[in-house]
């Protein structure tokens, strides 16, 4: 059997921790924050945890993560 290619995309977006949830790094961080509060940009700076359902669908894509 072929080795499975890993989506690329998914790799640069979601690592997959030793425990075996999936982190990601918030939305909204990209460009046009001026608009933003302080507050809410310091929010987004932590990054939080794929929920179970939406795991399921990347873990297809990082076969060997």
């Amino acid at each position: 059997m072929p080795k499975l290619k890993t989506n690329r995309s998914a790799a640069k977006r979601f690592k997959i921790t030793k425990s075996g949830k999936i982190k990601k790094r918030s939305a909204r961080r990209g460009h046009i924050l001026g608009k933003m509060s302080r507050k809410a940009k310091r929010n987004l700076r932590q990054s939080s945890y794929l929920s179970d359902a939406d795991s399921k669908k990347i873990r297809r894509l990082l076969p060997y993560g």
